[in-house]
């Protein structure tokens, strides 16, 4: 939500052109449908959680949703290069949103980056895997 409301209110002051709006959207919606899809899953996970497994047919579309943010991600890259911003804040901007776009993603289907403050650095070491993969893992090979 805050994302989207930065995009609609707060970002236009920065991004002063169409092409500048069409390559932040271009950041943008990646980040928000991956953001939608953790949201989700955490959400739907309370269910089973430390008590059973993942629904295997919940776990397929969350495969195939893995694969397709992957699509989505290049596609938004290739809408940012296109639309490229015409000036550096605007260019920064994109760029950082579209980078967090895929440090969600890593987060949700690679390797776990979400740790407390205190211990991030020696957490993201460990190279886990994000409970997201553990699950469908799980519902898979049952």
């Amino acid at each position: 939500m805050t994302f989207t409301l930065l995009g609609v209110w707060a970002v236009p002051t920065i991004l002063t052109t169409g092409m500048d709006l069409a390559a932040f959207w271009s950041a943008l919606a990646p980040l928000l449908f991956v953001l939608l899809q953790g949201g989700a899953y955490w959400l739907l996970a309370r269910r089973w959680v430390g008590e059973s497994r993942m629904p295997v047919g919940l776990a397929r579309v969350f495969w195939a949703l893995k694969w397709l943010n992957l699509v989505v991600l290049i596609g938004g890259l290739v809408g940012i290069v296109a639309w490229w911003p015409s000036s550096w804040p605007a260019a920064a901007l994109v760029a950082f949103t579209w980078a967090f776009g895929v440090v969600e993603y890593l987060n949700y289907f690679v390797v776990r980056l979400s740790y407390p403050a205190r211990t991030w650095l020696p957490g993201v070491r460990r190279g886990r895997t994000p409970r997201l993969i553990k699950d469908l893992r799980e519902a898979v090979h049952r």
